[in-house]
């Protein structure tokens, strides 16, 4: 029966969980990080250019954008863009979120195997999040219907739904090498002291953490969508036409 089914939160409760921890970590290290200074005295902006020239990206301009928590690193326009409260601040949390989108500017950079492979999959997955939901709604609703077709539309649907899952396996490693080269070149360059590292670490980790949440919640969704699909096409409810 389509509708509201109690055991969909039991299968998301843990990835539930463990994304509103996440999302209080980082509010709160990134709040915290914030208001601390950084010894060296650059700002975001000013980090990230430094360390995109040092590795001859020279090219890639950094440019503030609008938002909290908004950074990121295109690799289509080879821009990098940092949040209003990055780009000119000179805060600890601040190079370190700086640094961290220069890393994936490294990894593209460098062709990395696993940033080409998320980049390769992003269309998929943009469709798979959108296209997999319907397919399923409409593959339970022609079960309901008793039409044969049902169960096969609902595993159609489960497997276009499984590019979004895909795409966040995928991002685990790459955002967490993205951390590492992060702090890696930050000391390197004397951007932050061992001391200020630490902060960053926090910082950073509790972002990988989000990541971790969200790709829990698409692998959650995806096996309760699989035992949803297993029950139908199992209890011989697509038996028996009249």
């Amino acid at each position: 029966m389509i509708g509201f089914d109690p055991l969909y939160l039991v299968f998301l409760a843990p990835a539930m969980l463990l994304g509103f921890w996440a999302q209080s970590r980082i509010q709160s290290a990134y709040a915290r990080a914030s208001q601390i200074p950084a010894s060296s005295g650059w700002t975001g902006a000013e980090a990230a250019r430094h360390l995109l020239d040092c590795q001859g990206l020279t090219q890639i301009p950094v440019e503030p954008v609008a938002g909290t928590l908004s950074d990121h690193y295109d690799p289509e326009h080879r821009v990098l863009r940092l949040s209003e409260g990055v780009y000119g601040s000179h805060s600890v949390a601040a190079l370190g979120i700086a640094a961290h989108e220069v890393g994936h500017a490294y990894q593209h950079a460098q062709n990395d195997a696993m940033l080409s492979l998320r980049n390769a999959i992003v269309p998929l997955a943009n469709i798979g999040s959108g296209m997999g939901w319907l397919l399923m709604m409409i593959g339970f609703v022609l079960a309901m219907a008793h039409s044969r077709m049902g169960g096969p539309v609902v595993y159609i649907g489960i497997a276009v739904f499984s590019f979004t899952v895909l795409f966040q396996v995928v991002n685990l490693p790459v955002e967490f090498d993205a951390s590492s080269r992060a702090r890696r070149v930050l000391l390197e360059q004397r951007l932050v002291e061992p001391n200020e590292d630490l902060i960053v670490g926090d910082v950073l980790g509790a972002a990988a953490w989000t990541y971790v949440a969200a790709t829990l919640t698409s692998v959650s969704q995806v096996l309760y969508f699989l035992m949803r699909a297993v029950a139908l096409t199992g209890n011989g409810s697509e038996d028996n036409r009249g």
